[in-house]
């Protein structure tokens, strides 16, 4: 079980990191928080080209580095929490984008990211049993 989702939790990063750089780049977008561009030297299509190259990178460390398993789910983990800001940013500023255009969908989405975190954490994680 850990398998497969540690594979489909892979997919799901390369695929979000190319539609990063691809296809929802202006989605994206909405969930840049506006402190991250006034304070550092990047704009929002920066942010989000950067931050699709990474997601592409964790999926394909995930397959690629299996002897780093453990260590690219903790990374990860601390990724999505990191992005966290982001999508509280678009919720407040009320800023529509991957359908999320009511406020109840953007909170909504909000409650999803736990969820990503611990399944970076536990799909990479060896089971007690098997150390």
């Amino acid at each position: 079980m850990r398998t497969a989702l540690r594979w489909l939790l892979a997919g799901g990063m390369i695929f979000a990191g190319l539609s990063h750089l691809f296809w929802a780049r202006r989605d994206f977008q909405a969930q840049v928080p506006d402190i991250l561009v006034e304070k550092l030297p990047i704009d929002r299509d920066g942010v989000v080209v950067a931050s699709g190259v990474v997601e592409a990178m964790f999926g394909a460390a995930l397959i690629m580095l299996p002897r780093e398993r453990e260590r690219v789910g903790a990374l990860l983990a601390a990724f999505f929490i990191a992005v966290f800001p982001g999508n509280v940013d678009q919720w407040r500023k009320k800023r529509s984008a991957f359908g999320l255009d009511t406020d109840q969908r953007r909170l909504t989405r909000l409650f999803f990211q736990p969820a990503l975190v611990a399944w970076a954490w536990w799909s990479t994680r060896q089971p007690r049993d098997a150390a």
